[in-house]
């Protein structure tokens, strides 16, 4: 091919090149203009109107709401937080004398110490001997003349108590003014006259579950450690005790943390810290302020608690008991027991009833009845409200003061192979020799793993005494019980059993699926 170009070729491309751009710029400016592609970038924050602003104080338009600072709260409280030093004395076990050294100064060389060759050879042993054990725990001032509260299993058999102070890190002597060990509290008091810091009791009934709360103590021997968190739970019944009303909280609580003060942002004591779950992250427990008061103001005024007694056992109603008892709901208290020559036996209460009302007070939990009838004072008449045979009945009754050993109402949850049961006829040989006052009945001798009365929480050595509320005195009432239920009642509905447990009598509800 020729690629030659002559004289003319050259001028006439290049004017032919001109002549077509100009007339695509004619055209591109013809037609409208296209929009450029967007660039990504991002948008500013709106400006907050009145209603976008922050709840709680906070720099307007910031975006962010600033938490309120809990450093006043510690200010306030901290000087009154103390750090309790506990000194027991503790009883060894015998040990072997150092009859045999050897390497590293072990005295069992070459075997361990308490051996089976220190039997055999006949080594000496050295007696027991005692030795001191140091312990510590958290509370804090609540008077000026030197009270302070903390809880009763950090000074239960103490043979000395320091109080170490934050402000001089003074260590003062005390001493035990009360315990109540059914609620875990104790007051002590600083032996040298003085006038200490304190800390002013809130309300805890006006604490809700969301609110900020702050705790201070000493966990591990870390003096004065502070924690935040928020109220988790009220009204925890956790087995503590018969009258278990626990506040939860996430502010970390650890070993000794107990006793210390669990404060709102008033830097007012609304808690006293008291346990923990084991392995349980941010779950700890606060006896609630109220109750605290109470019992510090009659261990302040009298060394000791009095409390209201009637003699009843009771127990939590299910849903299986409320629809057996003819209840609407799964409420009140369950009498699984009536003790004799006590005020409910003569106020006519009878094991089976349902308490729903005490002194005016409707008792939803059995829990409510313990802490209610605890709370009324001795010989005071009232009126008790219970369910019986689906009846509503009005009792008075007039209650009593509990002694020191005194019982307490508490809650207990808690052949026939296809229930897994193995029964024998109680005869009176037999009841004496398993302490029953009662000489009739059927003692429960085998429970099968996995059976429907292990999962109803029957146990070896029970003694059943009613099904169904009759009496049981055979094998033959029994089974005749258990045929009845199953042709009136269905297997969708339990059987309804009244237990002699060790010293107690409860009902156990036993599902038939």
């Amino acid at each position: 091919m020729d690629l030659r170009v002559n004289k003319f070729g050259l001028p006439v491309f290049i004017i032919f090149c001109l002549l077509a751009g100009a007339t695509q710029l004619a055209a591109q400016s013809a037609q409208p203009a296209q929009p450029a592609a967007p660039r990504l970038v991002p948008a500013p924050p709106a400006a907050p109107s009145p209603s976008d602003q922050p709840a709680v104080p906070g720099r307007p338009g910031a975006g962010l709401v600033a938490l309120p600072s809990i450093a006043p709260v510690v200010d306030r409280a901290k000087p009154a937080v103390v750090n309790i030093i506990i000194v027991k004395t503790r009883r060894s076990h015998r040990s072997r004398m150092p009859s045999r050294p050897g390497p590293g100064q072990n005295p069992g060389f070459p075997f361990p110490p308490d051996s089976f060759f220190d039997d055999f050879f006949g080594f000496p042993q050295a007696p027991p001997r005692e030795f001191r054990e140091r312990a510590f725990g958290s509370g804090f001032i609540f008077d000026k003349e030197g009270y302070i509260i903390t809880n009763n299993h950090v000074v239960e058999g103490a043979d000395e108590i320091k109080v170490k102070l934050d402000e001089d890190k003074r260590e003062i002597e005390a001493e035990i003014v009360g315990r109540d060990p059914k609620t875990d509290l104790a007051l002590i008091k600083l032996k040298k006259p003085g006038n200490y810091p304190f800390i002013e009791f809130g309300d805890s009934d006006q604490v809700k579950i969301g609110d900020w709360v702050v705790a201070i103590g000493n966990p591990f021997g870390l003096e004065h450690t502070v924690t935040t968190g928020i109220l988790s739970a009220r009204g925890r019944a956790i087995g503590a005790g018969p009258y278990d009303d626990f506040l939860q909280t996430d502010a970390s609580i650890n070993p000794g943390n107990s006793g210390g003060p669990l404060l709102n942002l008033n830097g007012e004591v609304v808690g006293i810290n008291t346990m923990i779950i084991a392995g349980g992250n941010g779950i700890g427990f606060a006896i609630p302020s109220n109750l605290a008061k109470k019992i510090v103001d009659q261990l302040k005024d009298k060394g000791r608690v009095n409390r209201g007694w009637i003699g009843v056992v009771i127990q939590s109603v299910t849903p299986e008991i409320a629809k057996t008892f003819g209840l609407d709901s799964p409420q009140g208290a369950l009498v699984g027991d009536v003790m004799k020559d006590t005020p409910a036996e003569r106020a006519g209460i009878r094991h089976g009833d349902v308490i729903i009302e005490f002194d005016g007070r409707p008792i939803k939990e059995f829990g409510d009845l313990s802490a209610t009838v605890a709370d009324t004072p001795e010989n005071k008449k009232v009126k008790v409200v219970v369910i019986r045979d689906k009846k509503r009945l009005t009792l008075d009754l007039t209650v009593e003061l509990m002694k020191d050993d005194g019982e307490t109402g508490e809650g207990l949850e808690g052949s026939n192979l296809d229930l897994g049961l193995t029964l024998r006829e109680l005869t009176p040989d037999l009841a004496k020799r398993l302490n029953a006052p009662e000489v009739s009945g059927l003692l429960v001798e085998q429970v099968a793993p996995n059976s429907l009365a292990d999962l109803a929480g029957v146990r070896a050595r029970d003694i059943i005494m009613e099904a169904d509320q009759k009496p049981i005195r055979t094998l033959s009432d029994f089974n005749r019980v258990v045929r009845d239920h199953d042709k009136d009642k269905g297997k969708d509905e339990p059987l309804m059993l009244w237990l002699r447990r060790g010293e107690r009598n409860i009902y156990c509800p036993l599902g038939l699926r």
